[in-house]
């Protein structure tokens, strides 16, 4: 490989990387302009942390059980191939750290701040890298087995399975864990409403997680070779089959639009680079569907006080994708082939299993050792005021 495709290949996995980290400025501001006004520091902080420990984790822990690569070795042997083993590492970062994004939405408004970067660290430092290694990198003979078993591998080309469900499958044990917010279930079976604190910062995050899509999906490929642009148009597809659903689904609720494209993204991932674009539209539009419909039951019906609708959203719609992919990659409608039903169903089946027994085993572990939740008195206060003693508007500063 000569030095100018080393380079490229090395730019390309950084831009990657870069699109992926500015999607965590989106996770802070869909969680921001989702809770109400007195958490919404606690939703920037928590965001901008968890990706802190992340990154020392995954360094240190986490990369070496998903991909047995140490970096405890010396910087000339780490800048070789213009670097690109280290940009690699902070690429799969990036996917690794969207986890605790993803908990941080469902948890929100009276969750522990401390206890949260304990379940980061443990998610981001085994529990994750224990599934990415054997979706992606052949760990346990796991998908040797589907291969011979079902005539292919599991596919999950950027993570519908390997990501998103995880996140939304631990999200569901935390939440259930951590219970409600005081008051949203009244005694009398009336629901409290917690309307959005801001639709245009919920819009912002949303924006900014679609755009960060494109390198989260595209930038998959991870080599300037490999780079497809049925990946590209096959998340634009999905991406409006969602919105469009959620629009007509939702009754033109600005949160279920905006939750829509989030919902059709995190179902193509799986099969965006074997799908037909028109394939893809379905995938989107069917996740849109799941997200309206499921937000909706677990809200009302179900009362799981899942704030931001994680479980829903990633949980349920990265199932669908790791199923979709089986379905809609298949040649018979139009995709590239290459997909067994059987072993998208059995991969997607051991992710969900291996996240919800995850999510209750650490999130048990810390509530029996430390407890989750703020005091009810924290919780009336807000977790601005409450954690980091700071509301995001002071009312003083207009005497000022």
């Amino acid at each position: 490989m000569n030095a100018l495709q080393q380079g490229a290949n090395a730019l390309f996995i950084l831009l990657g990387a870069i699109m992926v980290l500015a999607m965590h400025a989106g996770f802070a501001f869909l969680e921001l302009g989702t809770v109400r006004r007195k958490n919404q520091v606690n939703a920037l902080v928590k965001i901008l942390v968890d990706f802190s420990v992340s990154t020392v984790v995954y360094f240190v822990l986490g990369y070496a059980v998903a991909y047995g690569t140490s970096f405890f070795v010396g910087a000339q042997d780490l800048a070789a191939k213009n670097g690109y083993e280290l940009v690699k590492f902070f690429f799969l970062l990036t996917f690794a750290a969207a986890i605790p994004a993803i908990i941080s939405g469902g948890i929100a408004e009276r969750a522990k701040f401390w206890p949260q970067l304990m379940a980061t660290a443990m998610i981001v430092g085994v529990v994750y890298p224990f599934f990415e290694g054997i979706a992606w990198n052949q760990h346990f003979g796991v998908q040797a087995w589907l291969l011979a078993n079902t005539g292919a591998e599991f596919h999950d080309f950027a993570g519908s399975v390997v990501v998103h469900a995880l996140g939304g499958w631990i999200a569901l044990g935390a939440v259930m864990l951590l219970g409600a917010r005081s008051n949203r279930y009244r005694k009398d079976g009336a629901i409290s409403a917690h309307p959005p604190s801001s639709i245009p910062f919920l819009a912002l995050g949303a924006w900014i997680l679609t755009v960060g899509w494109f390198g989260f999906n595209v930038m998959s490929a991870q080599t300037l070779d490999k780079i497809s642009g049925l990946v590209a148009v096959n998340s634009l597809m999905a991406m409006v089959g969602g919105t469009l659903t959620a629009l007509l689904l939702g009754k033109n609720d600005p949160g279920f639009v905006h939750n829509g494209p989030l919902a059709g993204l995190v179902a193509v991932c799986a099969g965006s680079d074997l799908m037909h674009p028109l394939g893809a539209l379905v995938v989107g539009a069917v996740a849109g569907a799941i997200f309206v419909s499921m937000f909706t039951l677990t809200q009302n019906k179900w009362k799981i006080d899942d704030v931001l609708g994680v479980w829903p959203l990633h949980g349920l719609c990265g199932t669908w994708g790791g199923v979709a992919a089986g379905i809609f990659g298949s040649k018979a409608l139009g995709g590239l082939g290459g997909v067994s039903m059987g072993a998208q169903v059995l991969g997607t089946g051991l992710g969900v299993v291996w996240a919800l027994v995850s999510g209750f085993a650490v999130y048990g572990l810390l509530k029996a050792l430390l407890g989750l939740r703020l005091s009810q008195e924290e919780e009336y206060d807000g977790a601005d005021l409450s954690i980091h003693k700071i509301s995001a508007s002071p009312e003083r500063e207009a005497n000022w």
